[in-house]
Parts: structure tokens; C-alpha cells; sequence
């Protein structure tokens, strides 16, 4: 073996000071906030939780009262507390679109919002976009070109179809499937989605190939 240096450090003393080092940084106190430093908004997270609180949200078109605690996401709270179980739980990390809805009339993947979030906001569900009696023309689409299979990604996707038809009713095939591109389907429905969307497309449109 080579003999040491003199000025080498061995790995059992970089460790023993790193150690120290972490030790002493937890007795450092952290800076108080300055007075010029604007402090939180009264009665927003810093007064919530761990506990449970009670929220108003507002959804599809209703007030809906509910305790729930702050770290519960929009999803678990429409599925678990409110009893819309449309929207279904896939994933679970933004990545599926399964859980997709309608926040203010856009397209979100509600896995990735909290229920506290979306208090003053307008939340719609697959529930509140149509009825079995009187659907969608996006619900009755999928329905006729038999866009579904296993049915956990139907929600979100025509969620997503919706939205996009709601922004431009004349939407192309490329623009369904750039609105889709979160949207996955493990059967492979694809095809059948996109051919089910252009049928909810208003008359006038420009289409390509689907």
C-alpha cells in the first residue's frame, strides 16, 4: 500500500466533519422576517391544518360544504367526500389525465390540486356535464363510435374533448389530439376517440386524416 499523505484526508474523518458540520447548522436559528416584509394573506395556509377544516367549493354549478384536511387533493375530495366518483383515480401524479375536470372552464388533472386551491373557482365534473337522458353531444359521440373500453380514461378524455370544443367548436383533428395528448388510454381507443370528437365538432370545420 502507498503510504499516506500528510495533508490527506481519510474517509472516516471527512465524515466524523461532515457530521459536525449538520449538527452545528441545526442550532442555527433561522432569520426573523423583516418589517418591510409583507406577511401572508390573513386566514390562508398558515391557519390551516393538520386538522381538518371546513372549505366551500363550487361545484358543477352547486355549492358543496365539506371538512376535509389541507393536504387533500381535489381528486380524493369530489371522490371521497362528495361522492362523484366520474372522475376516476388512475395514477395519481398528474401523468394519466384520468382524474381530468374543469377548473374555471380549463382542463386540469385534479390529482395535482388541492381542494383548498380551488375555493372562488368554478369546478366541473363529468357529473355536471351531461346526464344519461340528455348527454354531452361529446358523451353521445363516444357513445355511437364506441370511443371506450375499459372506461377509466372516458371521464377525463371527453373532459378534455369538452373543453377544447367549448374554446373552438370548429376544432381540427390535430388540435383534438394536441387537447388529448395528457390523456392516455391503455386499451389504444385512440382512434376511436378522436373519430367520436370530430363527430361532436360543429359543421364548417378543416380536418385532416384522423
Amino acid at each position: 500500500m502507498k503510504p499516506r499523505k500528510p495533508n490527506a484526508i481519510s474517509r472516516r474523518s471527512f465524515i466524523k466533519g461532515a457530521g459536525a458540520v449538520a449538527a452545528a447548522a441545526g442550532l442555527v436559528h433561522v432569520r426573523p422576517a423583516s418589517a418591510d416584509e409583507k406577511p401572508l394573506p390573513p386566514g390562508v395556509i398558515e391557519k390551516l391544518g393538520p386538522e381538518a377544516t371546513t372549505i366551500e367549493l363550487n361545484i358543477n354549478g352547486k355549492p358543496a360544504t365539506l371538512a376535509i384536511e389541507p393536504r387533500v387533493t381535489l381528486l380524493r375530495a369530489l371522490r371521497e367526500h362528495l361522492g362523484l366518483t366520474g372522475t376516476k383515480l388512475v395514477c395519481d401524479r398528474g401523468a394519466c389525465g384520468a382524474c381530468t375536470v374543469h377548473l374555471d372552464g380549463k382542463p386540469v388533472t385534479s390529482c395535482m390540486v388541492l381542494a383548498i386551491d380551488a375555493r372562488g373557482h368554478q369546478v366541473n365534473t363529468i357529473e355536471g356535464l351531461g346526464t344519461p337522458s340528455n348527454m354531452h353531444p361529446v358523451q353521445a359521440a363516444f357513445v355511437e363510435d364506441d370511443a371506450q373500453q375499459c372506461g377509466f380514461c372516458t371521464p377525463g378524455m371527453v373532459m378534455s374533448v369538452a373543453a377544447v370544443l367549448e374554446k373552438n367548436p370548429t376544432a381540427t383533428t390535430d388540435e383534438i389530439k394536441h387537447a388529448t395528448a395528457g390523456n392516455t388510454c391503455r386499451c389504444g381507443t385512440y382512434p376511436h376517440v378522436f373519430a367520436a370528437a370530430l363527430k361532436a365538432v360543429k359543421p364548417g370545420r378543416a380536418t385532416k386524416d384522423v
